[in-house]
């Protein structure tokens, strides 16, 4: 019923937005692809794809704090958190490439959307 090909880029283009998380403007892509599309599966990979962003966003700040108040000592968790966020944005990619049946969840964040 829906076309497998366009699932594919539209999904792809949610996940893939998070590439672009420096700019506060990444986010709009899912918005936007949220809204101009009937698909149940786009939609919820949108979704998804929103809430990880937030989530980035917020532990961001955190790590930033911490390194903040550890006067830089802990400057390897930024390290970290950022190879987790694209080793996640990786398989997201992945997952919505091979399975267009079903929407990626990523694990361990807030779904405040």
């Amino acid at each position: 019923m829906y076309d497998a090909d366009e699932r594919k880029l539209l999904s792809a283009l949610c996940h893939g937005s998070i590439f672009l998380s420096t700019t506060l403007f990444s986010i709009a892509i899912p918005i936007i692809i949220s809204f101009i599309t009937k698909d149940p599966v786009v939609k919820q990979n949108a979704k998804e794809s929103i809430n990880f962003h937030i989530n980035i966003w917020i532990y961001g700040l955190l790590i930033g704090l911490l390194i903040w108040h550890s006067f830089g000592t802990l400057v390897p968790l930024a390290g970290l958190g950022f190879m987790l966020h694209w080793a996640l944005t990786i398989c997201a990619l992945f997952y919505v490439l091979s399975d267009t049946e079903k929407p990626f969840r990523y694990p361990f964040i807030f779904r405040l959307v």
